[in-house]
């Protein structure tokens, strides 16, 4: 049986943005103008790399427009480290204005920009709101080798202990189809395995420097909860979702459309989905296709939104792959950090199906 060999990194650990100054320039001033939160620009900033040099003229009006001081410090940075770099060859443009499709569905354009707002300052803070802690993640991989996706048999199930600790994430194999197992490798199970479900598959969207476009979809329901849905589209040109091919040693960077699902009373996303664009076609994967659900998990005596299940549907040539996660068991990092074998159950089907909301009732005349 041939087995389709895929990493998929969707994060900004693992990915550097490349920018000149003028991207940078609208990228830092539109930050600003939108007061994101100081500690994630500047996460963007130390992950970036200059093609051109930042004059200190451009980096004292840079710090005019009222900057954090971990966003000032990257700033220093890159110029330090662009000095030995050619000039700029134009003067920056004037920050990018926010990207919202034009579109008479659902609510106005400005309560829907009102919307958007509030989602990406939940998103783009979620990370700095996550406690260290540990949990189980058990994954299911299927493969269909007659490419009609009615034929799906089962791979294997893999059981790892994922431990997320000052923002980064860790990850453990414990057992393979139920047999315990030592010293393997999460990158090396082989299949499609993924990262940045604990932050940065959101955060990406949502950076004023991936500058994506959201048009309202929908108002949805997700396991009780009203949801303002909206569809983005992120260009390959601002992308930093990568694609890698294990087998011939081939990487590409993939622009991406999908659906956010955000609780309408509190701006929590509770589901992404993800279609991945703009893939060569000599390239061995042709196709993938992410979903992830969040829920409120409860850690010690608090509660977090934190991930509940992603799904990934992939195609090299015929064969398709068919990947879920669950994760289950969380539990506070330290005291709680012993290593658990229990094998939790499945979630429910009724925690990730979308319901539909009924027609307003027509009053009589």
């Amino acid at each position: 049986m041939r087995l389709a060999v895929i990493l998929l990194i969707c994060s900004l650990a693992f990915a550097q943005r490349t920018m000149t100054v003028a991207q940078l320039t609208g990228f830092v001033k539109s930050s600003a103008q939108q007061k994101l939160d100081d500690r994630s620009v500047a996460d963007v900033l130390k992950k970036t790399k200059l093609t051109e040099r930042l004059t200190p003229e451009t980096l004292a009006e840079l710090q005019s427009a009222g900057l954090g001081p971990r966003t000032t410090a990257a700033l220093h940075e890159l110029a330090d480290a662009s000095a030995s770099l050619p000039m700029p060859s134009a003067a920056p443009p004037p920050p990018p204005q926010p990207r919202l499709a034009m579109t008479t569905k659902g609510p106005d354009l400005q309560t829907q920009a009102a919307i958007i707002d509030k989602i990406r300052e939940y998103a783009l803070n979620y990370t700095s709101n996550l406690p260290n802690f540990i949990c189980t993640q058990v994954t299911r991989r299927q493969m269909d080798q007659t490419g009609t996706g009615n034929n799906y048999q089962s791979i294997d199930k893999i059981q790892e202990q994922l431990t997320y600790f000052e923002h980064q994430e860790n990850y453990k194999v414990v057992a393979i189809n139920g047999q315990m197992v030592q010293n393997r490798d999460h990158d090396k199970l082989g299949g499609a395995v993924t990262r940045g479900e604990f932050g940065s598959f959101m955060s990406e969207i949502f950076e004023p420097a991936s500058q994506a476009q959201f048009d309202w979809h929908h108002l949805g329901k997700l396991d009780g909860r009203i949801m303002n849905v909206f569809s983005y589209r992120v260009e390959k040109a601002n992308s930093r979702y990568t694609i890698e091919h294990t087998p011939s040693s081939r990487r590409i960077v993939a622009g991406y459309h999908g659906l956010v699902y955000a609780n309408r009373d509190t701006n929590a996303v509770m589901r992404i989905t993800l279609e991945c664009d703009d893939i060569p076609p000599d390239f061995p994967i042709q196709e993938v296709k992410t979903d992830l659900w969040y829920d409120v998990i409860k850690i010690s005596d608090r509660e977090f939104i934190l991930p509940l299940k992603w799904e990934m549907h992939s195609r090299d040539g015929k064969y398709l792959a068919w990947n879920s996660a669950e994760y289950a068991l969380y539990r506070k990092f330290g005291t709680e950090s012993s290593i658990t074998f229990d094998s939790p159950d499945p979630v429910p089907d009724a925690k990730t199906k979308e319901e539909t909301i009924p027609p307003p009732v027509k009053k009589k005349p």
